[in-house]
């Protein structure tokens, strides 16, 4: 199932796409977290939304709907992954802004948390006038979805705790993430964090290794690489996360950005008003934001 959160006519709804249409399954103040409680819910609260589709529940055309991100408030910071291409590892080492350590290629994985409130969704303003220090950059990157509450759990168990998978953009302000040596306030800022336009269940992905991220900056290829060829992969991010801590149902881990960030070029590319930002990956659509 492809599950969105949207909005139409002034309100905002929830359900799944099917075909052309969005099979409407929340309406109403708690539509916003509707796809969060489904995901907490799991195989019976997806049966239930399956049930509403086969009863000939109501329908909308995609065509007319604004999706929102999937889950517009999580109940906890995205957790990220850095450096974990190997390529971006060794860009990003050499571009003079990596406080992280002295290896270009980590030896574990890196994890940092994104706020919430810099969660917005497909076609909304990404807003770079927020960042005083004019360093906007993109990072596309794929979502990972808990579907399952997590500890200690090992890899070879990790995928039976995944829900699904999303597009995110892990929008970076590169001056601020240097100024104040960590990456929480460089990466939190409002709108920063573009998510969408759907959750694709896990079921839907065949090979995870085989899907393939692009990231386009005004029509130019920027980015492109497999899954695959992530440093630690999916199992191993789940194994390290949840030695310590307990990831719950709806929790969202941003993996890592590919080569071809905007500190990669020599004099840097940033992000100006009107650049426009477009990630695809293999079966989770296209997530668009322009900088305003």
């Amino acid at each position: 199932m492809k599950l969105v959160t949207f909005e139409q006519g002034g309100k905002v709804a929830a359900g799944y796409i099917d075909g052309d249409d969005i099979v409407i399954c929340a309406e109403g103040p708690g539509a916003k977290d509707a796809v969060r409680r489904l995901v907490e819910g799991g195989s019976d609260a997806l049966a239930a939304w399956r049930e509403v589709g086969a009863g000939g529940g109501a329908r909308t055309a995609l065509e007319t709907a604004r999706l929102l991100a999937p889950i517009p408030e999580p109940r906890r910071d995205l957790f990220c992954v850095g450096k974990n291409y190997y390529a971006h590892a060794n860009e990003f080492h050499s571009s003079g802004f990596d406080s992280s350590g002295k290896e270009a290629v980590p030896t574990a994985p890196i994890i940092f948390t994104k706020a919430t409130t810099s969660i917005v969704g497909p076609g909304d303003a990404v807003r770079g006038e927020l960042d005083p220090t004019g360093s906007v950059d993109y990072e596309g990157e794929l979502g990972v979805v808990i579907g399952r509450r997590a500890f200690r759990v090992s890899k070879a168990d990790a995928y039976d705790h995944v829900f699904g998978y999303v597009v995110v953009n892990d929008v970076t302000s590169r001056e601020l993430q240097r100024r104040h040596n960590q990456w929480v306030i460089g990466k939190g800022v409002d709108t920063f964090c573009p998510m969408g336009p759907w959750i694709a269940t896990a079921d839907e992905i065949g090979d995870v290794g085989a899907m393939e991220l692009e990231t386009l900056i005004n029509g130019e290829t920027r980015q492109k690489a497999r899954v695959a060829d992530l440093i630690f992969d999916i199992p191993t991010l789940i194994e390290t996360m949840s030695a310590t801590m307990t990831l719950l149902p709806g929790d969202i881990i941003a993996t890592g950005t590919p080569e071809g960030v905007g500190i990669g070029f020599k004099p840097p590319k940033y992000l100006a008003k009107g650049d426009r930002m477009t990630v695809t990956i293999t079966g989770l659509g296209e997530l668009s934001n322009t900088i305003v």
